[in-house]
């Protein structure tokens, strides 16, 4: 039914208004229906792929908000998460949180699920190898097909926004957009985003002896056989030796049980191991974009995909994460039915094995999009990060932004919140011409969710043109 409806819709030329059968008149587990519009269905893209997604509109004056689009990472894990657990207008629980902190306050919010393969996005002919550059075309076939289907929003300032592997995604897609001269693109904000590989690995070393995780004999072990004439390779370093420290150090921060998101959070359902079978599922956690060139790295990802299971019968949970209530309630049958859910959609899970195993990283840096964007000199950027996660860290996000060798507006500095009626230190910003890196302090790789305060006055500052 839905490839007809797609052929029809495609063939009916520019549409005129938001599609009403999109529209999400009653949503389950509500007290009260909420008074904005929001929509969700399939964006047909091409003759196979069908991506959800999930628009709210903007709780005042839509027509002349500006209109975001995020998207979570992985590669292969669902805005969903984004939507429902960080800064979409309803809990997770399922009651609303209208309040401070609700994105869509301020700005009407696109929730793209990408690539096909993901939540509720699928593709009819069941083929899910993807790679950075087929996902950023993609992305922006589907926000083309989203401006069709809602054009009452196509001259509406546009920003793109993501975490996690959204800082590949996120720069990719506005190398596309920013050449259709139709789209108003107006920036990019990036929180706890992959920008580098090779800074990421590096910088995470340093925050893990800084923070207490690493051992002093460790540490100068690591020094010894990993550094060279003041620089040190912890990225992909063929010192037998450094290789050999690189493993413990890997064992103690992503293997030991911490939460790899929050280094002071409790790790949900206590210290897990690599995997674990839950009924006919075997669970794995999330596979990771450190150190995948590391042997041990590689050979453990090596074995995973060679085990002998169906693909559609592993699972694959984010570590120290708990994502029992959203996958409960999104495969609830009349939850997707609200949602205008293909029956050819698959079950809802927070992030695709299938979609990550098979999935080819072509950009092992995100330098050549950031100065392509800079360099057309009327783009805003937001680099964010909050400063407790250990998966994007901070302090590589920061070495990034300095590579990117931009004029210093604005030296760093705490920029301030108001909680309470009280004025607090958010975090630390350091400010370049049309680039701004920020730091969101006692915040993990989830910003919204754990500070969600400082995480909207920053977002609205951005989205604004506010000093920070």
């Amino acid at each position: 039914m839905l490839p007809l409806l797609c052929a029809l819709l495609l063939g009916l030329g520019p549409a005129h208004a938001a599609p009403a059968g999109h529209e999400v008149t009653f949503l389950p587990g509500l007290p009260k229906q909420p008074s904005f519009r929001h929509f969700s269905g399939h964006l047909c893209i091409g003759p196979t792929q069908r991506l959800h997604y999930w628009f709210v509109e903007a709780q005042n004056n839509p027509q002349s908000s500006p209109l975001v689009l995020w998207l979570n990472g992985g590669p292969g894990c669902s805005s969903m998460e984004g939507f429902l657990k960080e800064h979409g207008p309803f809990l997770v629980s399922g009651h609303s949180s209208l309040g401070l902190g609700d994105a869509g306050s301020i700005a009407n919010m696109l929730y793209l699920e990408s690539p096909a393969g993901v939540g509720f996005s699928y593709s009819e002919d069941k083929k899910y190898a993807t790679n950075d550059t087929e996902v950023a075309h993609n992305n922006y076939l589907a926000l083309k097909e989203f401006l069709r289907l809602f054009p009452e929003y196509s001259k509406n300032d546009l920003f793109l926004t993501g975490e996690s592997y959204g800082g590949i995604y996120i720069p990719t897609l506005a190398e596309w957009v920013m050449q259709d001269p139709s789209l108003n693109l107006k920036g990019i904000a990036v929180g706890n985003g992959l920008s580098s590989y090779e800074i990421n690995d590096n910088s995470l070393v340093y925050f893990a002896y800084y923070h207490g995780l690493l051992g002093t004999q460790l540490w100068k072990d690591l020094q010894a056989f990993c550094c060279s004439e003041g620089k040190c390779n912890f990225h992909d370093n063929s010192n037998l030796n450094c290789t050999l420290k690189m493993a413990e150090m890997i064992e103690i921060v992503e293997e030991s049980g911490l939460n790899i998101y929050n280094l002071y959070a409790p790790c949900a359902g206590g210290v897990p191991g690599s995997m674990r079978y839950e009924g006919d599922y075997l669970v794995t956690h999330d596979l990771g974009n450190s150190f995948i060139r590391m042997p041990m790295r590689f050979s453990w990802r090596q074995n995973l995909f060679r085990m002998p299971v169906a693909r559609n019968k592993v699972r694959m949970d984010p570590p120290c994460t708990n994502s029992t209530a959203p996958t409960v309630y999104l495969n609830s049958p009349e939850v997707r039915k609200a949602l205008h859910i293909s029956p050819d959609a698959p079950e809802w899970q927070v992030c695709s094995f299938e979609v990550n195993r098979s999935y080819k990283r072509l950009y092992m840096q995100m330098n050549d999009q950031y100065l392509k964007l800079l360099g057309a000199m009327k783009y805003r950027i937001l680099v964010y990060n909050g400063d407790v996660d250990m998966a994007c860290n901070f302090l590589g996000d920061e070495w990034f932004v300095d590579s990117l060798c931009q004029k210093v507006q604005v030296a760093r500095r705490p920029w301030l919140y108001t909680e309470g009626g009280e004025n607090q230190i958010g975090g630390f910003v350091k400010e370049f011409t049309n680039i701004a890196f920020l730091t969101v302090k006692g915040a993990g790789h989830m910003v919204p969710t754990d500070q969600p305060l400082a995480a909207f006055t920053m977002f609205s500052r951005f989205i604004k043109n506010e000093p920070y």
